[in-house]
């Protein structure tokens, strides 16, 4: 008994680390978004059950994208620093159990999406399709964090849908904004695998955009960070738009700061704090629902 417990401990470790428990940075940057999708669908406080789909359907959709991920990428990842010791890659755990995990978890956030409405469902599979699409993106497409960038915004529309049953223009605008701030995280996050994507022939915008890396990254900050002010303005009013600012730009400076040199180091660094620009903007819209626009 104690060796099966053992093995199961053992798989359970391992399975955790393929949907990368121990770095919630992915889930987060899809979170924090959706959450202000759902707080302006909802005019305010979306309700408990609303929250706790898209909080837990994002948790085990970016797990599932792992999993996903990481049985396209495992010819590639072996040959990067970063990646060779992930579990399918090292042999640990065989692509047909990370597809089954993968489903296991796609398959329980669909359930929670049908507690919702018909819409909404429809639109999740339009979101599982853009996140099988997105590790197959990079063998063909020269911008692949574009990609990435659609896959990490499905929850907007899906927001509003689940409230409002449909996708007003807002929905499109924060959209495209989000789609600008993954094009420069992921683009950071690119950046540390720079020298071995060159070597393995992988398509990523770092490569793509060359000298201009940097440059692109804070220009894609700043159409994010006015896209976002652009429509949440008439919804939170203009003091806590300038909150989410005070507390947003000190950080894209830092990165500035932190990619500039294009250092492993201070590329992954970037990326791995990317999640607080989200949460900055989060907080402005959880305060104009408690204490009223400004």
């Amino acid at each position: 008994m104690s060796g099966a417990i053992r093995h199961w401990r053992q798989k359970t470790a391992l399975y955790l680390d393929l949907i990368r428990w121990d770095r919630p940075v992915g889930w987060l940057l899809v979170l924090w978004p959706t959450l202000i999708a759902l707080w302006l669908a909802a005019e305010g406080w979306p309700g408990w059950h609303l929250l706790t789909v898209f909080f837990v359907g994002t948790v085990l959709m970016r797990s599932a994208g792992c999993c996903v991920n990481d049985v396209a990428d495992q010819d590639f990842d072996r040959h990067v620093k970063r990646t060779a010791q992930r579990p399918i890659t090292s042999g640990r755990v065989s692509t047909r159990e990370a597809l089954a995990v993968g489903a296991v978890l796609a398959l329980l956030a669909f359930a929670l999406v049908l507690t919702t409405t018909w819409h909404t469902a429809v639109w999740s599979f339009a979101a599982l399709a853009v996140a099988i699409a997105y590790p197959y993106a990079k063998r063909k497409i020269s911008m692949p964090q574009a990609v990435l960038g659609v896959a990490f915004s499905m929850g907007i529309p899906m927001a509003f849908v689940a409230l409002q049953d449909h996708v007003p223009w807002q929905a499109w605008a924060l959209m495209l904004g989000n789609l600008c701030w993954v094009l420069a995280y992921d683009t950071e996050y690119a950046m540390v695998d720079r020298d071995d994507d060159l070597k393995i022939g992988m398509k990523t915008s770092a490569i793509t955009l060359g000298r201009w890396d940097v440059t692109v990254v804070m220009v894609c900050y700043l159409v994010f960070m006015t896209l976002w002010t652009w429509v949440l303005w008439p919804f939170i009013g203009g003091l806590w738009v300038g909150v989410a600012w005070v507390l947003s730009a000190p950080q894209i400076f830092w990165h500035h700061r932190l990619i500039r040199h294009r250092t492993r180091e201070g590329c992954f660094l970037a990326f791995r704090r990317n999640h607080w620009l989200g949460a900055s903007w989060f907080l402005a819209v959880l305060l104009s629902s408690v204490l009223g626009p400004l």
